[in-house]
């Protein structure tokens, strides 16, 4: 299946290294050689690369890896297609608007039957059934808020509750962001880890990067990575609960359970 990588940090935070390592699962490391894409969020806007190509063949990777990308919120995906022909319409993440909000959402699992659940607003342009699920969950989120809910409590439990209700059709590990906010559920694998000072250095897994963050960060700053499976070596990363939600602003858990 898939793998995924978010981030969700208090200030706008470089995503080259953890991104670095998730490309070379993507057809080195990894069997993932279906294509690849990333969102990333400026202000309110969200700016999305995607390729078909593997991301360790794929120069428009090359690019991304090559120019600093900062920051607050960020998905990744790098995909081993399930569902859905190896195209460009079919790569993740996903964007909508709603609310004036631009939604990102990338998914790894598969889910038999999602198709068969009707659309109203929302509509895939691809074949998979992520974007579908995607589609489906804002249509709903949309049908219960016409406008944006002032409690984000509100919002938090209605995506959980909706998250819940697709995994019923099989595993949904997913993250979905509106530029202020990451939401994820795991079904089967998750993972996180919360950088704060004291800083220190990290190595990632899939290839020789070492990083002192301790050089590239101020003592203010939290970042919060989330992935598939821990992309750097000797870190303490948290494994997500099966069926457990977690969700993330400024870096911080606000949301849990």
């Amino acid at each position: 299946m898939c793998e995924l990588l978010g981030m969700n940090c208090n200030v706008p935070t470089d995503i080259r290294f953890s991104f670095s390592g998730l490309l070379e699962r993507g057809g080195r490391t990894g069997e993932h050689r279906d294509g690849w894409g990333i969102a990333f969020y400026e202000g309110r806007g969200c700016r999305t690369f995607h390729d078909p190509l593997a991301s360790c063949d794929s120069e428009i990777a090359q690019l991304v890896r090559s120019h600093s990308v900062k920051s607050l919120n960020v998905i990744c995906h790098i995909r081993k297609a399930t569902n859905g022909r190896v195209c460009l319409a079919n790569t993740h993440p996903f964007t909508r608007e709603l609310w004036g909000r631009a939604w990102a959402f990338a998914h790894n699992g598969r889910l038999r039957g999602i198709k068969k659940w009707p659309l109203v607003f929302y509509h895939p342009i691809g074949t998979t059934d992520s974007e579908h699920a995607f589609c489906w969950m804002l249509d709903q989120i949309r049908k219960a808020h016409p406008t944006a809910p002032r409690s984000d409590a509100v919002l938090r439990r209605l995506i959980g509750e909706l998250a819940d209700e697709i995994s019923q059709l099989g595993i949904f590990n997913m993250m979905l962001c509106d530029a202020d906010t990451l939401y994820c559920h795991c079904s089967t694998h998750l993972s996180w880890l919360t950088r704060r000072a004291p800083f220190g250095e990290a190595s990632l897994i899939d290839t020789e990067l070492t990083v002192d963050f301790a050089a590239e960060t101020t003592p203010d700053d939290v970042v919060t990575v989330i992935a598939t499976h821990p992309l750097t070596r000797h870190e303490p990363w948290e494994k997500m609960d099966p069926a457990g939600c977690v969700v993330f602003r400024d870096g911080l858990v606000v949301g849990q359970r």
